[in-house]
């Protein structure tokens, strides 16, 4: 699965971790998180996020 980083802070969404701490179980793919799931790190959405290369 593809890993996505947030363009603003460079927080990594890693889908074998997921967001524990954040309702997000490991395994879950970037695009089957909530809508509403925000970075951790500065609470921008989904839309602020790219895939990492």
């Amino acid at each position: 699965m593809k890993k996505y980083v947030c363009e603003t802070c460079g927080y990594v969404y890693d889908p074998e971790i997921g967001d524990p701490d954040n309702g997000v179980a490991a395994g879950t793919a970037f695009e089957d998180i909530a809508d509403d799931w925000v970075c951790p790190l500065c609470g921008l959405g989904k839309d602020a996020f790219v895939v990492e290369e």
